[in-house]
C-alpha cells in the first residue's frame, strides 16, 4: 500500500519540502494498518524501520529492569517515532502499540541518513522533535522526583486533554481508550492510588470517568491542582 504526497504535505514536519523531495520520500514508504492492541515494534527489537503516525494513537511503553512497565509517551498523528538511528541506537528502546486502530508509514532505517542529508528542513524539524521529547521527559522526571502523586496525575491528565482532547458540551474527552492503569504507568504510581484520586475528582466535578474513558470537565480546576493550588 503506497502513500500519497498530499498526506505528507499536510504534516508540519514535511511542510517546507518540495514536491520532488516529497516524491522521493513516498517512493520508499510503505503503509501499514495496526489493529488496536497490536505492536508496531517491540522493546529490544532491531530497529529496521522508522515511522510516521498517519492516523490513530499509539502508546510507547518500556519495561524496567525490575519488571515494572511504564508509559513513556503517547504518539499522536503527524509524529515521527521509532527513529532509533537518530539516537545512535541499533534497537528500539520501547514498545509502540496501537491504543486504537492506527495507520503508520514506514521507511527503512538505512534511509534516515540520506533523508536528513538531502532535506535540511527535515533534519532541523527532526532535531526540534527530539528536543521537545527530551524536554517532556525532563519535565516528567522533575514531576516524579519533586511532586506529590495527585499533582503528577493532574499534569498527566492535562497533557492528554491538551494533546488528544475532543471538545464536547461538558468538557474535553480523551479521544482514545485510556485506563486508570495507563495513567498509573504514566505517573509512576499504583492503580489503587490513581483510582482513589480520580474518584475524588469525579466527586468534585473535575472529571468524568468510565470504562477506559475520561472526560475532563474542569480544565482550570485541574490546572490549579497541578500547580498545587486549591481554592
Amino acid at each position: 500500500m503506497g502513500i500519497d504526497r498530499s498526506i505528507l504535505r499536510g504534516v508540519p514536519l514535511f511542510a517546507a519540502m518540495t514536491d520532488t523531495q516529497l516524491d522521493r520520500l513516498t517512493q520508499q514508504a510503505s503503509v501499514r494498518r495496526v489493529p488496536q492492541g497490536d505492536a508496531v515494534f517491540e522493546q529490544g527489537e532491531a530497529a529496521r524501520s522508522f515511522y510516521l503516525l498517519l492516523h490513530g494513537r499509539l502508546k510507547v511503553t518500556q519495561v524496567t529492569r525490575d519488571g515494572q512497565q511504564i508509559i513513556v509517551r503517547v504518539v499522536h498523528p503527524g509524529d515521527l517515532f521509532g527513529f532509533a538511528r537518530a539516537l545512535s541506537r541499533p534497537d528500539y528502546p520501547g514498545t509502540a502499540s496501537a491504543a486504537v486502530d492506527s495507520l503508520v508509514a514506514a521507511w527503512p532505517t538505512e534511509s534516515w541518513d540520506r533523508f536528513v542529508e538531502d532535506n535540511p528542513h527535515l533534519a532541523m524539524n527532526a532535531i526540534r522533535t527530539i528536543g521537545q521529547r527530551l524536554d517532556e521527559a525532563h519535565t516528567r522526571i522533575r514531576e516524579m522526583s519533586t511532586e506529590e502523586v495527585e499533582r503528577r496525575v493532574a499534569h498527566a491528565v492535562l497533557r492528554l486533554a491538551q494533546q488528544a482532547g475532543t471538545r464536547e458540551v461538558d468538557g474535553l474527552r480523551i479521544d482514545f481508550p485510556i485506563s486508570r492503569r495507563d495513567i498509573a504507568e504514566m505517573t509512576g504510581t499504583t492503580l489503587h492510588t490513581v483510582s482513589r484520586i480520580l474518584s475524588a475528582w469525579e466527586a468534585k466535578g473535575l472529571v468524568e470517568g468510565g470504562r477506559q474513558k475520561l472526560l475532563v470537565r474542569d480544565m482550570a480546576g485541574l490546572a490549579q491542582l497541578a500547580e498545587g493550588r486549591e481554592d
